[in-house]
């Protein structure tokens, strides 16, 4: 049996496999000088100290970390008193945060398997973990996470890793393999059948058989996770860097319609194939902008993911009656708001992503004041970006986006000819009809 697939209860008959540190390639020199002192300071206060988790996995992967997170056998007010410089959060899972400027080391206390009567374990009737404030030992909590190539404990007492799920071997082999049994495993976090493909898409994993087979039948216990839970995951997965991958596998997986029902409606009709499109391009775009470096917005993102039924709804509205400005308004507020039952939409990116597609008919017009205000609109980029992405897909003429194209490279002057306007007093606007000097809500 592979030891992943024991669960809490046979932990304590489970003892470790220990790497040593020449048959491994993590050096302290590729680890957090924070890090080091937090582990350092821990053991010289008595406890145990371990690096765990994601940082084990990428320093053995040659990546370089985000984070370096810490497991120990000190209570989270024990690592207080070592620590100036510590403040202890959450409910759900009581942590300690080592603060050391911008970085911040993430101390955990091992936690136990949770199955006396006076824990401080509690579960919903569906068997998710509300809360879990339980301390035990390392080889109690390493049954309490998720994957095995997290499970892996580098210990800074003699730069050993200690191993007891197997991980290290499926770290090797580039395997992705969910601890205990995974059906349960899912059951008390729904939310870990996404990390699973987050992590598959990042690590360029394969899930294991076992890990993958329950999560197409378990994924509508996504509806029960907390639409803002749901926000911060869809961050992680199409922003980290590797969200066309993430797209595949949450399609393959059936949990992309989970996320984005509408829109996974809409790829089954009749623009399913422009749309498809659409998302691919979007994605893999803001894949290279992350490669690059470079900032990526949540609003531009939404847009793209909402497009397809909105574009559907707007349709139906404009068969009612009224511009195509209206229905497209029309058809973003209500599936917006539908949108908000599975995945949170903050207003601060809800408002923008509103102001982004209202301006898209507004593109067909290129002369005259309006023209030269949408110019000059603070959405324009990303509404123009996303011009540019509809053009791509056969939505849009794609003369439509030379023509803005080539008007952004222009010189005011010649710039004020194209659209139609007369020469510059000096004031910007058509200067055939003078501006009062205040100006209205609207510019």
């Amino acid at each position: 049996m592979n030891p992943a697939q024991l669960d809490g209860s046979q932990a304590g008959a489970t003892s470790p496999s220990i790497v040593a540190r020449p048959d491994h390639n993590i050096s302290r020199a590729n680890i957090s000088r924070n890090a080091l002192k937090v582990l350092y300071r821990l053991r010289e206060g008595g406890f145990q100290a371990f690096l765990v988790g994601g940082s084990v996995r990428d320093l053995l992967l040659g990546v370089t970390p985000k984070d370096f997170d810490i497991a120990t056998d000190a209570h989270p007010e024990q690592v207080a008193e070592l620590f100036r410089n510590c403040r202890l959060i959450g409910r759900r899972f009581r942590l300690a945060h080592v603060r050391f400027g911008r970085e911040i080391i993430e101390v955990a206390t091992f936690r136990a398997g949770g199955d006396e009567a006076h824990d401080d374990r509690v579960q919903d009737d569906a068997g998710r973990i509300l809360r879990d404030n339980v301390y035990g030992s390392i080889d109690e909590d390493v049954w309490r996470r998720d994957f095995t190539s997290n499970a892996l404990y580098y210990n800074i007492a003699d730069f050993s890793i200690w191993d007891f799920t197997g991980g290290f071997q499926d770290v090797h082999d580039r395997v992705l393999r969910l601890i205990g049994d995974p059906e349960t495993r899912y059951r008390e976090d729904p939310v870990r059948m996404l990390r699973a493909i987050r992590f598959a898409a990042k690590l360029g994993f394969s899930i294991a058989p076992d890990s993958a087979a329950p999560i197409a039948r378990l994924a509508p216990l996504l509806a029960e996770v907390p639409p803002a839970r749901l926000f911060d995951e869809m961050l992680k997965l199409f922003q980290g860097g590797h969200g066309l991958r993430v797209y595949e596998l949450l399609v393959q997986y059936g949990l992309f319609g989970q996320l984005f029902p509408h829109t996974h409606a809409s790829l089954s009709g009749p623009h399913g194939d422009a749309l498809e499109k659409l998302l691919r391009l979007a994605l893999a775009n803001t894949d290279a902008r992350v490669a690059e470096d470079k900032p990526v917005t949540p609003t531009f993102l939404l847009a793209v993911l909402l497009w397809g039924p909105i574009r559907e709804r707007a349709a139906l509205l404009l068969e009612e009656g009224g511009s195509d400005a209206d229905a497209l308004a029309g058809g973003t507020t209500e599936v917006v708001l539908e949108q908000l039952e599975r995945v949170t939409i903050p207003r601060r990116f809800s408002g923008p992503l509103r102001e982004m597609l209202a301006l898209q008919p507004r593109f067909s017009q290129r002369r005259g004041v309006r023209a030269m205000r949408l110019l000059e609109h603070k959405r324009f980029r990303a509404a123009y970006d996303f011009l540019v992405l509809r053009a791509e897909c056969g939505e849009v003429d794609p003369d439509l986006v030379e023509w803005w194209t080539a008007v952004q490279d222009m010189d005011s002057e010649t710039r004020r000819k194209e659209m139609g306007l007369r020469r510059s007093s000096g004031k910007s606007g058509d200067s055939r009809r003078p501006r009062s000097r205040r100006r209205s809500r609207a510019d």
